[in-house]
C-alpha cells in the first residue's frame, strides 16, 4: 500500500470511529427495544424485606435474618453480599421503607467507564458486569452517582457484584425475584415507559398521597428504576444534585478526540513528512542537474 492509500484509508477509520460513536449514543439500543423498567411505590412498602430475601436465593447470595428489625436503625448500603436493602426513613410524615439496588440508568456511568465493557448495557435495559472481561479496575465504582458496585476486597479471585435485574430470569420471560416477592405490589415491573406512565396515573389520581415527582424519570439522564413516594425525595435518603444530564455526556467530546489523537493526527503527520521528503528529494535533483550543467 502506497502512503496516498494508507492516508486515504487512515482518514476513513477515524471517520468511522467518530460517526459509530455519534450514532450509539443517539439511538441507543440497537434492535430498539423500550428498557425494562420497576416502579417502586414506596408509599405501599411495609418493610418486611421479602425483596432482600428474594434477591439472596435467586442469586446465590448469604440469605438475610428478617427477624432482624435492627437493621433499621441505621441505614444500610448495598454490599458484595447484599445486593438490594430495604432502609426506613423518618419523615415529616412518618416512617417511610425504601428499597435500594442499582438502579440501571439508560446511560450508564459505569458502562462508559469501563475500559473492556465487563459492564455493559444490554438492549434489554440492564446493566450487568461480566467477569471474563473485567480486569479489576473498579474505575465502574469510582464513576457511579449512586455507589452501586462494590468490589469484593477480601477474595483471592475478587469479583465486582451488583444487582442485574435478574437478567437470566428476564430472558427466560420472568420478573425480578424482588418484584415476584413482594407482597404489598409495591414494585411494578414492565417497561420503563409503562413504569413511568403508571407512575403518573397514581400521581393524579391520588394527588394528596403523592409527592408530584418520580425520582428516576430524569436524574442522571433517567433510570430504570422509578420511585414514587409520599415526601420529598431527600427526605428519604435520595441525591437530589445530581441533575439530569447522563455523566457520559461530559465525557463524549473527550472519547471523540481519542480516535482522532490515534489516527488522524499520526496520518496527518505521515503526509506532512511524506511530503516534506518529496521536496527534499526534488531540490536535490534539481542541485545535481546544475552540477552538472
Amino acid at each position: 500500500m502506497d502512503r496516498r492509500r494508507f492516508i486515504r484509508a487512515g482518514l476513513s477509520i477515524g471517520g468511522a470511529v467518530l460517526a459509530q460513536g455519534g450514532i450509539a449514543e443517539a439511538r441507543g439500543p440497537a434492535s430498539g427495544k423500550e428498557f425494562a423498567g420497576v416502579l417502586v411505590d414506596t408509599t405501599r412498602c411495609i418493610g418486611c424485606r421479602r425483596c432482600e430475601e428474594a434477591c439472596a436465593k435467586a442469586n446465590g447470595l448469604p440469605p438475610p435474618n428478617l427477624d432482624d428489625t435492627s437493621v433499621f436503625q441505621g441505614t444500610r448500603t448495598m454490599g458484595t453480599t447484599a445486593w438490594t436493602v430495604v432502609n426506613r426513613y423518618e419523615t415529616s410524615r412518618g416512617p417511610v421503607y425504601v428499597k435500594r439496588q442499582c438502579m440501571h440508568c439508560n446511560q450508564p456511568s459505569c458502562t462508559s467507564a469501563c475500559l473492556v465493557r465487563a459492564m455493559l448495557k444490554t438492549e434489554e435495559g440492564p446493566v450487568i458486569w461480566r467477569e471474563s472481561k473485567c480486569m479489576g479496575c473498579r474505575y465502574c465504582m469510582v464513576s457511579c452517582p449512586f455507589d452501586v458496585p462494590k468490589f469484593e476486597y477480601d477474595r483471592v479471585v475478587p469479583k465486582i457484584q451488583k444487582c442485574n435485574m435478574c437478567f437470566s430470569r428476564l430472558k427466560q420471560g420472568l420478573r425480578p425475584a424482588c418484584v415476584e416477592a413482594c407482597p404489598m405490589d409495591a414494585l411494578m415491573f414492565g417497561t420503563r415507559k409503562a413504569a413511568l406512565e403508571n407512575a403518573y396515573a397514581r400521581i393524579v389520581s391520588k394527588p394528596d398521597r403523592y409527592h408530584e415527582a418520580v425520582y428516576g424519570e430524569s436524574e442522571v439522564g433517567g433510570t430504570a428504576w422509578l420511585y414514587l413516594a409520599g415526601v420529598p425525595f431527600d427526605e428519604i435518603g435520595f441525591r437530589t444534585d445530581l441533575g439530569t444530564t447522563a455523566y457520559p455526556e461530559y465525557t463524549k467530546g473527550f472519547q471523540y478526540l481519542v480516535p482522532m489523537i490515534y489516527v488522524l493526527w499520526p496520518t496527518f503527520l505521515m503526509g506532512i513528512c511524506s511530503m516534506t521528503r518529496g521536496g527534499q528529494k526534488e531540490e536535490r535533483g534539481v542541485g545535481q542537474e546544475a552540477k552538472k550543467q
